[in-house]
């Protein structure tokens, strides 16, 4: 399978239509496919939380398999920058997101309120999701007690990056890791 990386409507157009006829009349096109402006004019007209809901529900679908240790699944957590959402006297839009590492797939996604940062929108965004079995990973951002608390409540384990914007958590660890074999002193720069 190949992965598209393009933006805009027109690249889903070219796709479409590159297509056998089958896969046309499969989503439901009984001539040929619409243009790049018809699919923007849908995309405009979809709700856009219902859309996110939609899809997060298929991926659910295709990822639900029995949880053990071979199928310990990685999520992460980011957040981004849209290029091109800066527009005059307004703030770029900025996503968090849950990425399933093993298919690729986004699991789930939500803008980032202008007032807030992406850690007190992750704890909205985690509550979407289903973690059992499942493991977060994250940066230092989301090395806080609330965040962590949630994922263990929701059935899932945390792999988040400590450094220096946390001292006496970092402290606290390299104390509790010092004396075993497993973890090995970092070298100090």
């Amino acid at each position: 399978m190949q992965l598209y990386a393009e933006r805009g409507f027109k690249p889903i157009a070219q796709w479409l239509r590159m297509q056998e006829p089958g896969t046309w009349h499969w989503l439901g096109f009984k001539r040929r496919p619409p243009c790049a402006n018809c699919f923007a004019d849908l995309f405009k007209a979809i709700d856009a939380e219902e859309f996110e809901q939609a899809i997060r529900q298929w991926t659910g679908q295709l990822l639900e398999t029995e949880i053990n240790e071979e199928t310990l699944a990685a999520v992460s957590i980011d957040g981004k920058t849209l290029c091109g959402t800066l527009q005059q006297h307004q703030r770029t839009v900025h996503l968090l997101s849950a990425l399933d590492q093993q298919t690729g797939y986004v699991l789930s996604q939500t803008q980032v309120d202008p007032q807030t940062n992406e850690a007190k929108t992750a704890l909205g965004l985690l509550k979407t999701l289903v973690l059992q079995g499942k493991v977060v990973v994250a940066d230092a951002m989301f090395c806080q007690k609330e965040i962590c608390e949630q994922i263990i409540d929701s059935g899932g384990d945390y792999f988040i990056v400590v450094k220096e914007n946390q001292p006496a958590l970092l402290r606290d660890m390299e104390l509790a890791f010092a004396n075993t074999k497993a973890f090995p002193p970092l070298p100090t720069t």
